[in-house]
């Protein structure tokens, strides 16, 4: 995410971003100004995720900024950042996401994010996405990704849902199916590593004797991001877990 932060005073503006940071999962780009006006000129073509603003500023407040930041992009989500209660109703006014007051911290920032008013899409940092909540799928490169057998997809489901812990061929049997099917599963793991080794992310899938797991390194998966306490994760979680396979419903 792109997440710009304006405060006229270099203190204020150090606290903010170390509460921002720490309310925030990594990989955010963050931009940083003590000058509005320069802010606003910086970044006439450059989409902002989230801003947070302080409303007092010379020249060009909180308020006239978000102004010039909704016109590049109308879904920026404005959290405004002022030492007073008076200008709540304006930042309402200005259809904005949240209102903080000083002194910040990240406990009062992480509030204000769950509840976005524009949630922000997980930005993908891997080639290969999986998708948990919901029904199971998995992308690469933004395309989904076609295995040549269905419960192969199942299977590459239930690696994911064991996060990286080694699964041998008996557990995979019993999940899948209530007889044995030991050499049918055995196919199923030979297209999974064909599979991704197709589209170059053979790396993801590893093989091992009578067992197998997955690099969760490699993957971006919503449920991961959950546990690690993504705002976004956690907003896109609607009660659904791999909807599609009986095995996974105690976790829904």
């Amino acid at each position: 995410m792109k997440i710009l932060l304006v405060d006229d005073e270099e203190l204020g503006l150090i606290r903010l971003k170390d509460a921002v940071k720490k309310a925030l999962p990594d990989n955010n780009e963050f931009l940083c100004y003590t000058n509005a006006v320069l802010a606003a000129e910086e970044n006439a073509d450059n989409p902002i995720d989230i801003a947070f603003l302080d409303v007092q500023m010379p020249v060009l407040n909180g308020f006239g900024l978000a102004k010039k930041l909704k016109a590049v992009n109308p879904k920026v989500n404005i959290i405004f950042v002022t030492a007073y209660d008076d200008y709540a109703l304006d930042a309402y006014k200005m259809h904005a996401s949240g209102y903080v007051t000083k002194p910040v911290n990240d406990n009062k920032i992480k509030e204000e994010i769950e509840g976005l008013r524009y949630p922000v899409e997980l930005t993908p940092t891997k080639k290969l996405q999986v998708k948990c909540f919901g029904n199971f799928e998995v992308f690469f490169d933004g395309e989904p990704l076609k295995f040549q057998r269905s419960k192969s997809k199942e299977l590459f489901a239930y690696l994911i849902d064991r996060e990286g812990v080694a699964v041998n061929i008996n557990e995979l049997n019993a999940i899948l199916w209530e007889e044995d099917k030991k050499s049918y599963c055995r196919n199923l793991i030979a297209d999974i590593k064909a599979t991704l080794k197709a589209v170059g992310a053979g790396e993801v899938f590893i093989k091992r004797r009578n067992e197998c797991f997955i690099d969760v390194n490699k993957v971006d998966c919503d449920a991961y991001e959950y546990k690690h306490d993504n705002p976004n994760a956690i907003r896109a979680y609607r009660g659904e877990y791999m909807a599609q396979y009986p095995w996974a419903f105690f976790k829904n």
